[in-house]
């Protein structure tokens, strides 16, 4: 029977390192150990994914015959709308006297800008202000003082300036023919004229500024129509001869209902002829021409600052400085207007003095 072998070695030699061959440098040093991140120190937002709504798609419910009816039920109430033909849309302002279409968008922006011009008058700024010195614009008058208290200043300038000023006058002439029903003033009539102003002083948060609340055309002519007395009038009126012609048309009378201190034969033979100008407010001329230095054939002042005597200083500035040296006196006939309204009437006899006469816009240039 053999002899058993017994083992004198173990396994633990094989689990020990290898040396190795060559000894270590120090220059070299191992890499170090990779390690996993922990689970806890990774971002929520990357691991956690986002979820998406589902978009569920719900079936209408079919409707019964009684549930249509009562959807019907739901409905807003219909209202039949008709046509209103007795409503018109032309409307004419009470303020402005402007009629414009009611709905139209730019009937209602021009009516909207030309009310607030035609009341409370146009801007007088600081670049106008600027262009005036450099223009040659004349202050006629300064510090005037007004009946409710409040001042200003009268200015002059011929029409054909330029730059802000001469855009300034033409929305000026336009609001003055818009608010007067008036035809525009030719460049014929413009060139023979002078333009005068009254800026009223407005005090402001930072300074004190001015508005346009006044404005008199001046023009040069030769001759006008003198102005029939009321007394004229109603005479010519209550005559046979007037009987018989239209209120239109040309009014004739004898010269013996004028005057009483002439022979009743020699006026029968002389016929005195009086030609109406505006039959609503009584006014007539008599076709004679006179010789007359200045016209005035555009008068504006703005609602809210009327009855406060800027048209008298306009006028009377006017008459003192159109002709160089030469001051014009509207009671000895030197002044003249063109078919004034029953506002421009009023004016004409309080501040003519029974004086001012009447001319042809056109015929005098």
């Amino acid at each position: 029977m053999p002899a058993e072998l017994k083992r004198t070695y173990g396994t633990r030699a094989a689990t020990r390192p290898l040396l190795p061959s060559s000894p270590t440098s120090e220059l070299t040093t191992p890499p170090p150990p990779k390690r996993k991140r922990p689970f806890t120190d990774r971002p929520t937002e990357q691991n956690t994914p986002t979820k998406k709504a589902r978009r569920t798609l719900k079936a209408e419910p079919k409707l019964k015959a009684g549930d249509k009816l009562k959807g019907n039920s739901k409905q807003p109430k219909l209202t039949q709308l008709h046509f209103s033909l007795d409503t018109p849309t032309l409307r004419t302002c009470p303020l402005c006297d402007l009629s414009y279409t009611r709905g139209a968008p730019d009937d209602e922006a021009l009516h909207k800008a030309h009310c607030a011009r035609v009341q409370r008058g146009l801007e007088w700024g600081k670049e106008e202000q600027r262009e005036a010195v450099k223009a040659g614009v004349e202050e006629l008058q300064s510090n005037v003082k007004l009946r409710n208290g409040a001042r200003g200043r009268v200015i002059c300038f011929r029409p054909d300036i330029g730059g802000k000023i001469a855009a300034k006058l033409a929305v000026l002439l336009e609001t003055i023919r818009l608010a007067l029903s008036s035809p525009p003033l030719s460049p014929a009539v413009l060139r023979r004229s002078k333009i005068y102003l009254f800026l009223l002083a407005t005090p402001g948060i930072s300074s004190t500024r001015e508005k346009i609340v006044g404005c008199v055309v001046a023009q040069r002519i030769s001759t006008a129509m003198a102005i029939a007395r009321p007394a004229e009038v109603s005479a010519a009126l209550s005559s046979p001869s007037s009987s018989q012609t239209q209120p239109s048309e040309t009014i004739t009378s004898s010269q013996s209902t004028l005057s009483s201190s002439q022979d009743s034969s020699e006026s029968s033979a002389v016929p005195v002829t009086l030609l109406p100008v505006d039959s609503s407010t009584n006014l007539y001329v008599h076709p004679q021409p006179l010789p007359t230095p200045m016209g005035i054939p555009r008068l504006f002042v703005s609602s809210e600052h009327r009855r406060l005597g800027i048209a008298s200083r306009l006028l009377t500035a006017a008459a003192e400085t159109f002709i160089l040296g030469c001051p014009l006196s509207p009671a000895r006939g030197d002044v003249a207007f063109t078919q004034p309204t029953g506002a421009g009437k009023a004016v004409l006899e309080a501040w003519g003095k029974g004086g001012v006469r009447i001319y042809e816009e056109e015929g005098n240039i």
